[in-house]
């Protein structure tokens, strides 16, 4: 998980808005594994180990569906801390009957695809050791291969699964977007991330520090996709974490040099790239 704290720039806290506040509360404890952090009237903070608010999820007034064909969240990914552990969670899934979307093995990880009960995207996974990911110059090696699925139900290391464990970190975010090349300009030129990898004019690959993604980027929803309505099914914002206020500093100034805006709200900088998905910019505490 060192690539999810400093000196490293990564995804940290994100907040979904769903249709229905108890039907996800269920979803999200029973299936996925989160506990209550906080409770309040129209949202809930979610927490892995009982004092960091991973996930919130909340149900705005006039909520709507989500919208097909739109910006936004592709799938937030959620980072345990090991093979077994992800093996757990996969009996888990298994055992609970609730649909998944796919199981894939990427060479730097493995992953399982599901999607919560309003669609918001959701990817569960382990990475493997950075030492064994295989890069060509600055470009990271990763694919879409079957998950052996039956050889990762042989690491449960004969634990039940209890919950998420107390480790789990945001992994990445993956977002659609309407422009590839300005989501590049923004991210990499403002943010100050590099792209990892590139799937032709589809997608992008981006992180801080040799990581294989903190953040995808996608145009399979159609160039020029629309940004979804305010409170419409999907993330309302999510946090990027700097390691220092002097990282931070540099990243301010690269957004206005690229001509994003930032807005002030107590000590959390507030900017939306160019797709008009919502970023916190925030200092790791």
């Amino acid at each position: 998980m060192k690539f999810q704290r400093p000196p490293h720039t990564y995804v940290g806290h994100t907040h979904l808005l769903v249709q229905d506040l108890q039907r996800s509360l269920v979803f999200y404890q029973d299936i996925i594994g989160f506990s209550v952090l906080e409770e309040q009237t129209n949202q809930i903070a979610l927490t892995a180990d009982g004092q960091t608010a991973l996930l919130t999820i909340e149900q705005p007034d006039g909520v709507t569906a989500k919208e097909p064909r739109r910006a936004g969240l592709y799938h937030f990914a959620i980072l345990l801390p090991t093979r077994a552990d992800l093996a757990r969670a996969l009996v888990h899934l298994l055992k609970s009957g609730y649909p998944l979307q796919g199981a894939s093995d990427h060479l730097v990880s493995e992953a399982i695809y599901l999607a919560d009960p309003d669609g918001n995207g959701i990817e569960i996974y382990r990475d493997r050791d950075d030492h064994d990911w295989q890069w060509q110059g600055d470009q990271v090696e990763m694919t879409t291969a079957p998950l052996d699925a039956e050889g990762l139900l042989t690491e449960t290391e004969g634990a039940e699964w209890n919950g998420l464990p107390k480790g789990t970190v945001m992994g990445h975010i993956h977002l659609h977007v309407a422009n590839l090349q300005e989501a590049q300009t923004f991210y990499c030129d403002g943010l100050g991330f590099n792209v990892v990898a590139e799937y032709g004019s589809q997608a992008l690959f981006i992180s801080t520090g040799g990581y294989h993604h903190h953040i995808g980027l996608n145009v399979w929803n159609g160039i020029g996709a629309p940004t979804p309505s305010q409170n419409s099914v999907g993330v309302k914002w999510f946090q990027l974490v700097f390691p220092t206020e002097e990282a931070r500093s540099t990243a301010l100034k690269g957004i206005e040099a690229v001509g994003g805006v930032v807005t002030v709200e107590g000590d959390t900088f507030i900017t939306s790239d160019p797709s008009g998905t919502h970023i916190h910019l925030v200092v790791h505490h």
